[in-house]
């Protein structure tokens, strides 16, 4: 039973994502998120009767002196949540419910709520980041309560945004290079973006997910769609007026004449990004909105939990 007096302290993305944890903890087998097992600290002299295990020789060789390399256990995580607010990421929409829940936006800010708490209750440091045509939010990972609640507060403000702020255009490229400068100790990097780009620019964007895996980061994309209609293309066999979310712009077309062509070319793609993705080893995950935020969420924790 919840304490209605206790919970007044918390938002309503806070709350629901404590209750959509608490049924993930008991699903899973093990935390899925743990610490990078050692870090190099510093060198230090060798002294006579050690063990030479952590000699550096290659030191040794230039210098002609006895090193040890000391390392340093890292019990907590870092995480960076990565989170694309440009307008596309708003998508789908409904005129007469213009804060209705199932669009790639409510999904992506209720993963990266529900995965505040979880590693919140680990106590791991987490940061934000937010971008559309430029670095609109970054804030450096840490840990304490005050941290956690301003989180909560930036996503909330992304949940509430009035429909006529929500034009801003998508410049992944820029940002995810600036960011990967910006993130400076090693980290889980979670990204949730569509990463829809000009497609002239498609090759600029995979250097810019590469450039995420410098300093050592693990990095997870959450590849944020609606199927059924940005892949699958599944509209009814009658004129449609499509309108360019960042840009206004605006196109009448019967959605059966141009399903096939517009479906490989997605195909090619998605296709790519996933190649991509593996060659630089970024874990890629489909997240489809109609499944779901904690059902996407859960399936990939719970195979995360069941890895060595």
């Amino acid at each position: 039973m919840i304490d209605i007096h206790r919970t007044q302290q918390f938002s309503n993305l806070e709350l629901l994502a404590r209750q959509v944890v608490e049924g993930f903890i008991t699903g899973l087998h093990k935390s899925p998120f743990h610490g990078f097992s050692v870090e190099f600290a510093e060198h230090r002299l060798y002294n006579t009767g050690e063990s030479t295990r952590h000699i550096d020789w290659k030191l040794y060789g230039r210098t002609d002196k006895l090193f040890i390399k000391r390392f340093e256990e890292e019990t907590n995580l870092r995480c960076q949540i990565i989170l694309d607010i440009s307008s596309s990421m708003y998508f789908p929409t409904d005129p007469d419910k213009p804060t209705a829940k199932q669009n790639k936006m409510y999904f992506a800010v209720h993963c990266a709520a529900s995965l505040i708490e979880l590693l919140r209750r680990q106590r791991d440091a987490l940061g934000i980041s937010m971008f559309s045509e430029k670095v609109d939010l970054h804030t450096r990972a840490r840990s304490g309560m005050v941290h956690v609640k301003m989180l909560y507060n930036e996503l909330e403000k992304v949940l509430k945004q009035p429909p006529e702020e929500q034009k801003k255009k998508t410049f992944a490229i820029r940002s995810l290079h600036e960011l990967a400068e910006s993130i400076h100790k090693r980290s889980l990097v979670v990204i949730f973006s569509d990463m829809f780009e000009s497609s002239e620019e498609t090759a600029e964007l995979f250097s810019a997910l590469q450039h995420m895996k410098h300093n050592k980061h693990e990095v997870v994309l959450f590849h944020v769609v609606d199927k059924s209609k940005e892949i699958d293309f599944d509209y009814e066999k009658r004129p449609f007026r499509f309108v360019d979310m960042e840009t206004g712009e605006q196109v009448k077309v019967n959605p059966a004449e141009i399903r096939e062509s517009y479906r490989t070319a997605i195909a090619k793609f998605k296709k790519d990004l996933m190649l991509h993705a593996a060659q630089y080893r970024i874990d890629f995950v489909e997240a489809d909105i109609n499944e779901g935020f904690d059902q996407v969420l859960m399936a990939y924790l719970l195979k995360r939990s069941k890895m060595p």
